[in-house]
């Protein structure tokens, strides 16, 4: 009796500790198009602001690829007002941190302050917003940082080159089928006049959303955000790539050999269903539940029980317009890539044929809630998770109400969506090799 008080009013506190996490949020939009979200918490003397652009690697030109990361680089030069070199004195100057990232869909910049420098916040980004200075030097000197980030984080990184190498094979027509970091050659080879047009198309308040999220009085920051962003003029309509891929009915075998590395692996990659989809949440449970972290199926399988592999891999892609499920594994031992795949496969049939228990469906559902807390645990991950949710979902309140997606997924749904998007025929086999070394 006194076990089932307590697990009782265990869940009764896990239910009050989600419902105390409700994220209250205001949202408008400037007459230029700029959207406005304002979630206020003076609970600490804290304050970011942030703006998200409508712009990724998708948006780019086929021959002239990696701009919009780029762009998270070059935006950071230096502005009419503020000198290169200046931007991150400010920041520090001011007590905060600033850092931006670029994915297939958006591009994302944010500040931490305290709270009294709010308006340094606004200020900086309605500066790279109006203010920007496309020019020479700036293009020359980030050519050369990230000529050296590609060489860090993917020619010379052991297994680097994976994403990319999915990314090509996944997709034929879509633009995700190109890495975020793009082509040095396309940059190598690209005008100033080529950067000056992608930041007139994009870099425009229509195509924006900024969140102020944390320590602020709401009517002096609404005044302060009309007079900073308010004049700034509204751009041109957005080109939007609206391409659709076929569907993937045969297997598309795939090699890769990469220097960096001495064990093999294989990823099996599949093409799902874009982000803000039912399915793509069920998608990623089926994720969670056969390969991410060490209580994952095929982790204990395969790891800690068979001791078969080295690692398994899981890299579920979250994008707008298509999503992707990416397991695989290192093989160990006398073991390989092979054996590898058909243990993967074993569980993924098993998923498709059998209901998953009760038990493990719980804990499922225990992990999803304890991360929908976390997310949100800070002012930090609620603005990027109102941006998002905002630009990319088409619902700014689901920072409230994603986890009831979740928790109204049932196992029978999670069994028909692996059936449906986890075919056999349906997938991308990668073999990543060690490079062949010449015999002579």
């Amino acid at each position: 009796m006194k076990k089932h008080l307590f697990t009782a009013f265990t869940m009764l506190f896990a239910v009050a500790l989600i419902s105390a996490q409700e994220v209250v949020f205001e949202e408008y939009d400037l007459d230029n198009g700029l959207h406005v979200i304002l979630h206020q918490d003076n609970g600490a003397p804290v304050v970011t602001t942030s703006v998200m652009y409508h712009v990724g690697s998708k948006d780019e030109d086929p021959d002239k690829t990696g701009f919009a990361h780029f762009f998270e680089h070059l935006l950071f030069e230096g502005t009419k007002n503020i000198e290169r070199g200046e931007w991150d004195q400010i920041v520090s100057a001011n007590g905060g941190r600033a850092n931006a990232n670029t994915f297939l869909d958006r591009t994302y910049y944010y500040e931490v302050f305290p709270s009294n420098s709010l308006e340094v916040g606004l200020w900086l980004e309605s500066e790279r917003l109006m203010h920007p200075i496309i020019g020479q030097v700036g293009v020359d000197t980030q050519k050369e940082v990230v000529q050296e980030e590609r060489r860090l984080r993917t020619d010379n990184a052991p297994y680097g080159a994976f994403f990319e190498q999915i990314l090509k094979n996944l997709y034929k027509d879509h633009p995700y089928r190109w890495g975020v970091i793009g082509s040095l050659d396309h940059l190598a080879s690209a005008t100033l006049e080529d950067f000056k047009k992608f930041n007139q198309t994009y870099y425009v308040p229509n195509n924006g959303v900024l969140v102020v999220a944390g320590d602020f009085e709401m009517d002096k920051t609404k005044k302060m955000i009309e007079d900073y962003f308010g004049p700034i003029p509204r751009g041109a309509e957005i080109p939007r790539p609206n391409i659709k891929e076929e569907p993937i009915t045969k297997t598309i075998f795939a090699k890769y050999h990469d220097p960096n590395i001495q064990i093999p692996a294989i990823l099996l990659a599949y093409r799902t269903p874009g982000q803000g989809q039912r399915e793509a949440y069920v998608i990623n449970m089926i994720s969670t539940y056969l390969s991410s972290g060490e209580s994952s199926k095929l982790y204990k399988k395969l790891v800690d029980e068979k001791k078969m592999a080295l690692q398994i891999l899981s890299v579920p892609i979250d994008a707008e317009d298509y999503s992707s499920y990416i397991v695989g594994g290192l093989p160990v031992g006398d073991n390989s890539i092979q054996d590898i795949k058909k243990e993967i496969d074993e569980e993924i049939l098993k998923l498709q044929m059998e209901l998953i228990s009760e038990k493990d469906y719980q804990k499922l559902q225990n992990k999803f809630e304890n991360q929908f807390v976390n997310a949100n645990s800070s002012v930090e991950g609620i603005a990027n998770s109102l941006a998002e949710n905002y630009m990319l979902k088409d619902d700014t309140n689901l920072i409230n109400t994603e986890i009831d997606i979740y928790r109204s997924i049932t196992r029978e749904e999670i069994m028909e969506v692996a059936k449906k998007y986890l075919k056999v025929n349906q997938r991308v086999e990668l073999e990543y090799l060690p490079e062949q070394k010449d015999a002579n």
